[in-house]
This record gives C-alpha cells, structure tokens and sequence, in this order.
C-alpha cells in the first residue's frame, strides 16, 4: 500500500490500521520470531531424545539414572522428578543429585544448578513391589537459545527386575488415587511451579452444577467492575438508540455473547495447554509480563481518548480497532464482546475464584465447561437486554446527554490505565514507566496526526511517515521494557517476613504459627484488604502476642514458590490467605478473600484452639 492509498483511506480506518501496526509489529517481536531472523535459517536443534539421553538401572536398594547431554545442551536440577506407580499407588521419589553448575537462567530469570555432557541421579527403591511402572520427569535447554518443554518418560520394571522404556503406545493408563495413596518422600524436592494434571485432581471435587453456578455469577459480577462497566453501558446505548427490529437485537446479543464466551474459551485454551506442559498460570497470568500491561494500558488511553472525541468514531463504542467494534454491524457486537473479555482479564469477582480454582484441576473438557460458563455469566445482561423489552424500557432515551455520559466514561478508564502504569512501575521499574509513557505520548501524537488531511503529496508522504515512525518508536519502547526490573526498595513490609516455601515448612516444623499473606501490585483486592485488614495497629499487636509469624509473597512477577503452595491447595489466583494453626501438620484456614482486621484476628484465635 503507498502513502497516497493510506491518505485517501477515511480517517476512521486510517486509525484502526495504525493500531493494527502497533500490535503487529509487538507481536512480530516475540523472541521465536526476532531469533529465527538472527540465527538464519540454517539454525538446527536436535530432538529431545538426542540432545538428552538417559539409562536406568536398579540395584539392591536404588534406581539409577546417567545421563548422557549433547554438547551444548543442559538440564536443570529442579526440574527432575521420580515418581513409581503399580495402579493403586503413586511413589513420589526424594532425589540425589551431583554438584552442578550455577548459572543464570534467563528462561526461570534467577540462578540455578544446571548440567553439561553427563550427571547421575539416584534414588531410593520405591517401597512397593514391583511390576510398576517409573515416570521420569526432566527439562533442559539449549545454549544457542531453545528451551524444551518438560520431558517425561516411563520405564517398566517387571516382577523380575527387568526393564523396558515405554513407547507411547504402551504407557499404561491406571492411575492412582493421590488423595488417598500418594506417598510424599522426607524432604521432597519435587519440581516448583508444576500444575495438577487431571488424574492428580483432589477427592471430594465439589459438585460441578454448584462450580457452574459460581462461575455464572463471578461473571455477572465482572460487568459491575470498573474496567467492564463502561463497555457494557456504551453498547447498551447503542440498544437505546437504534431501532432495530426484535429479531435483529437477538443477533446482536448472541453476536456479544459468542465473542465473550469464546475469549473465555481462548483464554482457558491458553491455560490448560501450559498447564499440560508443566507451567503454573492462573486468571491474570497476563499481568505478570510487562509487554502485555504496557499494551493494555495503551488500551484504555486509546479508548478513553476516543471517547473524549480526539478521533472521530462515531456514536457506538470505540475500541483499538474502529472497524471491528464501532458501527451497528453484528461484526461489531461480536468484537465488543472480545474487547469486554480482555479488559476484563485484571479483576477477580467474588465467586470467581472457587470457580477458577475448581477448573484448572480438573479435566480439560470440564475446565472448558467451567470457563464457558464465566464468559456466560458476564454477556447475560447484554443477552436478556436484547430478548426483553420491558428491560430496554428501563433504558434511557437517547439525548444530548449521551455525548456527556460518554466522556464520563472516559475517566474510570484512564483511571485503570494509570492503575496498570503503577503496577508495571513495580515490575520494571521508573525506567521501564518512562518508556511506557514516551510510548502512549507517540501514539497519541499519532492519533492527533490522522485529525489532518493535506492535499500535496509531499506533505502526505511526510505526515505519513511521521504516523508509522512514532508507532514503531512507540512498539520499539514498549517491547524494551521486558528485560527491565525494578529496583529493590526498602522493605514496606517491615513487620512481615517474605514467604518461600521452605522457610514456610520449617516453620511448620517447628510448631509456630504461620499467617500467609499472598498478594500483587496488580491485585486490586488484595491492596484493599492491606489497607481495611492489615493497615491497623491492633493486627500486629495481636499477632505479636500470639506469637504468630506473618509472611507475605508477592505475585506481581512470577514467582515459584507461590505458585507451588497455590498448586498444592488448589488455588488459581490470589488474594489467598491462610493461617496455619500451631499444631504441626494441622490443615490451615483459608480465609475469605474480602477481610477486616476482626476476620484475621478470630482466625488467629481459632488457629490456638
């Protein structure tokens, strides 16, 4: 397309596909994509089963493993697992490792023991009998950039002693009951971060019609959020001021109810496939990288810029992209919906998270079901509005105050957006913030640009190449920030001590009790309850005089640890909160997701009953 094709576009589509530009060209930075550019197309991996290579052996009391690693190539130590099954039990086996070498990892971003060319590990002989089978968990990396998704593989040991790796085809398909059978080695090491597979799902699941009726009503809920309302109002008006024939306005809510549900599904999709491949991702996974709160916050400028009339997109809704969420088209309904979907990714309802939770330790048809059902709950006020019209007779009529309302609108939306600037100041860092701000500057400048028309050429050629430079400026600053961290500050949380999952369990060892605090910057319940629940003086004296230690993780950024206790308690997101009572091994509390500092301290009291 020449620059004179680009000007003679109307201005509504030249805005859309400049939007269109800043989210290509991001995508189009992944690393897969600027690595393949880098290295050529003479660039070879090898496959999983030549770069690692492993022979088991039993002796009198253990299971041995030498690994044999093409040059190049490493794996990492914490992510070997062991496990043996005989169909009514699962073994999980305690490892002994070689002294590796330390190495900073940029794919776990922290630094781990790693090994090169060969290691051994060993184990002790599962306590049952055999036939059962082994299944050997392991990951590993390549030098020249590629990490492999986690390998598992299944030997066989016969009555005998003999042994025989699986084919795919042999892998044997009984499971055991982990609730009642599994069998935890003294001092595990089992790998963090890992997700339940279906056949790992906890006994006494609760009732599905009871996990659907949550997540029906967590969506219902999500319209009343702050960063979902205005959508929802905006296309509602769009009902008040069309007059559409009944049939119609049932296509357009099954338009939005399709494009709800189905980023629903997508999104699940998403979760589930790296939950298989051994990831712990839970709903607002998404926050914890910068690129995608960066683009979300670029998100709601843009809106609420168009809803102030910077650019011309008519009465409907305006979106990132004019020519799939304006107009009266049921395209248009259908992209709303999406568009509803992603901006609703940062808030958690009530209800919300038990469903969430239930669903991503469940089987994946369930887990499906689970998430089609929270984008059901979601378009159901838009849906019944478009079947009944003694709801739209609640709508008001259409009017000059319309164009008021509308920027009013506006304002919540900048509001999240300056939200999702503080949480990515947390991430990356002032320097990363300024980027992000130079970023939204460019494309505002952009966007102010589209307001002209010359009629010369050459001023045409150079307002258009002003449009595409501050948009690849603007994806160029946005894509930089990834790597940025910020800076360590002094500790806010002066009373509290940073929860790892060892510290934890040496606690628990010990007998004390533990009050676990798990948060994130980009949680907005959870900076609630710090400050209803947490702030007060009265808390911290009476967890001091009980004794009990306070600790507190952070999710804004991914971290291991919290991702396991969130796997081991069955948990998808936060806030969690948990109060661990002083007796060992006792079960904790969890506690609401909503507190006051009354509900913390009566939980203290009950943890010393």
């Amino acid at each position: 397309m020449t620059f004179r094709q680009f000007q003679h576009m109307p201005l509504a589509q030249r805005a859309s596909m400049t939007m269109a530009l800043l989210l290509a060209i991001c995508t189009l930075s992944t690393p897969s994509f600027a690595d393949s550019l880098m290295s050529g197309e003479d660039e070879e991996f090898l496959r999983v089963e030549d770069a690692y290579q492993v022979m088991v052996e039993l002796t009198d009391n253990q299971v041995e493993m030498s690994w044999t690693l093409a040059p190049g190539y490493y794996l990492y130590q914490h992510q070997f697992k062991l496990e043996a099954n005989n169909g009514s039990e699962i073994e999980r086996q305690d490892l002994k490792f070689k002294t590796g070498k330390r190495k900073f990892d940029e794919y776990f971003n922290k630094e781990l023991e790693v090994y090169y060319y060969n290691t051994f590990v060993s184990s002790n002989l599962p306590s049952m009998p055999p036939p059962y089978e082994l299944k050997i968990t392991s990951q590993g990396c390549a030098d020249a950039g590629l990490c492999y998704p986690p390998r598992k593989q299944f030997f066989h040991i016969a009555a005998n002693g003999e042994i025989k790796e699986l084919g795919a085809s042999e892998i044997s398909t009984r499971t055991a009951t982990p609730a009642k059978n599994l069998i935890e080695p003294t001092g595990s090491t089992s790998p963090k971060g890992l997700a339940f597979s279906p056949t790992e799902a906890p006994e006494n699941t609760p009732f599905l019609p009871i996990i659907l009726l949550f997540a029906l009503t967590g969506g219902l809920i999500l319209n009343l959020m702050p960063c979902v309302f205005p959508v929802l109002s905006l296309k509602a008006l769009s009902f008040a001021s069309s007059n559409q024939e009944g049939h119609q306005q049932h296509l357009h809510g099954w338009a939005y109810t399709i494009g709800v549900v189905g980023s629903f599904v997508a999104a699940a999709a998403v979760i589930l496939s790296a939950r298989e491949a051994g990831e712990m991702l839970g709903w607002g996974f998404q926050l914890q990288h910068p690129v995608f709160v960066a683009l979300l916050a670029y998100l709601f400028l843009v809106m609420a810029l168009g809803l102030y009339g910077m650019f011309s997109f008519g009465t409907q809704f305006m979106g990132a992209g004019q020519s799939l969420t304006a107009g009266t088209g049921i395209k248009a309904s259908f992209f709303t919906g999406v568009l509803a979907a992603v901006v609703a990714s940062p808030c958690t309802a009530p209800f919300m998270a038990s469903a969430l939770g239930a669903a991503l330790t469940q089987p994946v048809s369930i887990a499906l079901l689970i998430f089609a059902t929270l984008g059901l709950g979601m378009a159901l006020p838009f849906l019944a509005l478009s079947y009944s019209p003694q709801l739209a007779n609640f709508l008001p009529k259409p009017g000059a105050w319309m164009e008021t309302l509308k920027q009013a609108l506006a304002f919540p939306l900048l509001a999240t957006s300056i939200w999702l600037l503080w949480v990515l100041g947390n991430q990356t860092g002032s320097d990363g913030t300024a980027l992000v701000l130079a970023g939204g500057l460019l494309i505002c400048f952009a966007l102010w640009l589209l307001r002209f028309s010359p009629t010369r050429t050459a001023s045409k050629a150079i307002l258009s190449a002003l449009i595409i430079t501050s948009l690849l400026a603007a994806a160029h600053f946005t894509w930089k920030i990834r790597n940025f961290k910020a800076n360590s500050e002094a500790d806010t949380y002066a009373q509290w001590e940073t929860f790892t999952y060892d510290g934890l369990e040496a606690l628990r060892a010990q007998g004390r009790p533990v009050f676990i605090n798990l948060t994130a910057d980009w949680c907005i319940t959870c900076k609630l309850n710090e400050q209803v629940a947490f702030s007060s003086q009265t808390f911290f004296n009476y967890a001091q005089e009980q004794d009990v230690v306070l600790m507190i993780g952070d999710w804004t950024n991914p971290n291991d640890d919290i991702a396991k206790l969130l796997k081991q308690y069955k948990r998808s997101g936060i806030p969690l909160y948990m109060m661990f009572p002083a007796r060992k091994n006792a079960p904790p509390e969890i506690l609401p997701q909503i507190l006051t500092t009354g509900d913390v301290t009566e939980a203290i009291d009950r943890a010393f009953q």
